[in-house]
């Protein structure tokens, strides 16, 4: 799918709008706006997808290809994310771990908030996961995906 473009639905799992970006193809971004932005079309794959998964469905995020543009350090640690299995959590010294962290220093815990915190694709990258770190997506959104989830 080489398509760029806003692309947003609301979702009535959330009763709010959940609205992606997309630049070649590559999924880019993931936010909730508070209404529906005039120049977003309603009709995308990686959307209906994103959809689908904050319903409850067992659908494949990691099969919607993505195109971070985030520090390199950042990088580690939203990609450990995505080894958080489904319907599973770890808390932030465990990601730190699995990023290649030092789980002891307080920097590298920082820097894995603040990675949580600046997350492009909240959902995608399941940063709610994540038990005692701060999410992308708003506590309503990242709340239901767990609930979905059954964590």
């Amino acid at each position: 799918m080489d398509v760029s473009g806003i692309y947003a639905r609301k979702s009535p799992a959330l009763g709010r709008v959940v609205q992606v970006g997309v630049v070649s193809g590559k999924l880019i971004s993931v936010s909730f706006p508070d209404s529906l932005p005039e120049d977003a079309e309603p009709d995308n794959a990686y959307l209906d997808t994103i959809l689908d998964a904050i319903e409850g469905g067992d659908v494949d995020l990691a099969a919607i290809p993505t195109g971070l543009t985030v520090p390199t350090d950042q990088r580690a640690v939203l990609e450990a994310v995505q080894n958080v299995p489904r319907g599973e959590t770890v808390d932030l010294g465990v990601l730190v771990r699995m990023a290649g962290l030092d789980p002891e220093d307080d920097e590298s815990k920082q820097l894995a908030r603040q990675a949580l915190a600046a997350n492009p694709i909240p959902v995608v990258i399941p940063d709610h996961r994540i038990r005692d770190g701060p999410s992308a997506a708003p506590d309503d959104v990242a709340d239901a995906l767990r609930r979905a989830e059954g964590i």
